[in-house]
């Protein structure tokens, strides 16, 4: 599977500058992919005034999500401000080639910048199947909780977007490598670049990670797309001759 990692700056609450940036980066991408991985919050920047930016699943992004992954026949994804039932989420979308949408609530929210009070925590982890690939997508903090994130599925790819400062940029580099060793498991993650309103800079250092711990993407921390080559087959040879997930421990997560 061919996956491209978008890294980029974000304008500060303002919807359409960012899908029109993105957008042209999304164009200049010449080569066929079959996944487009953007950050957290791609539209607004981590925001906590969601009232602001906040779209429905109907809205401008979504539709214009859908546009664009019909048009590149592939798969793009990254996290949004979504308005539900009066709640406000930091939600994951996955829209297909098709113009399908599979999406996931952010399950831990980042109490020291008080997102959990403006913002509603999902208690589903989900696994997506896409062209033969199981895909676990989650974000940001969510990287601090490996319980949560324990291959108990099978997936093929963890998947992470960020907005992961540059003061604990170490941790999410070190924190990469551990979910892939642990889990067996190609990991992804795809972080923003730039300063924000409130003066936080961020670094970049999105990554590709094979499920021993190598890096087929090394962190960089320069504006631009960069395309990475998993190879699943080469991954379950590892797992069968290997075979550390045989011996993993069996739980269960209470929701809160």
């Amino acid at each position: 599977m061919k996956v491209s990692l978008i890294q980029a700056p974000l304008i500060w609450e303002n919807p359409k500058s960012n899908r029109d940036y993105f957008e042209i980066k999304i164009n200049e991408i010449n080569s066929a992919v079959d996944l487009i991985v953007l950050p957290e919050m791609f539209t607004s920047g981590f925001t906590m005034n969601p009232v602001q930016v906040a779209e429905t699943m109907q809205g401008e992004t979504i539709t214009w999500l859908i546009v664009l992954a019909k048009a590149r026949n592939c798969a793009i994804t990254g996290s949004l401000v979504i308005k539900e039932n009066g709640n406000f989420y930091n939600r994951l979308v996955f829209v297909f080639p098709s113009g399908e949408v599979q999406f996931y609530d952010k399950r831990h929210l980042f109490t020291l910048t008080g997102e959990d009070k403006a913002y509603t925590s999902g208690n589903q982890k989900i696994v997506i199947d896409y062209l033969g690939w199981k895909i676990c997508p989650l974000i940001c903090y969510d990287l601090r909780f490996p319980a949560f994130s324990r291959n108990k599925e099978d997936y093929d790819l963890l998947l992470y977007v960020a907005s992961w400062p540059k003061t604990r940029i170490n941790a999410w580099d070190a924190l990469l490598k551990a979910r892939a060793i642990e889990n067996m498991s190609y990991v992804v993650g795809v972080n923003r670049i730039g300063i924000d309103a409130n003066g936080y800079e961020y670094i970049g250092h999105s990554q590709a990670v094979d499920f021993l711990g190598n890096y087929i993407q090394e962190p960089l921390e320069t504006e631009g797309a960069f395309e990475v080559e998993l190879e699943k087959e080469k991954m379950l040879e590892t797992r069968q001759k290997l075979g550390f997930l045989n011996d993993r421990d069996s739980f269960e997560i209470q929701n809160r």
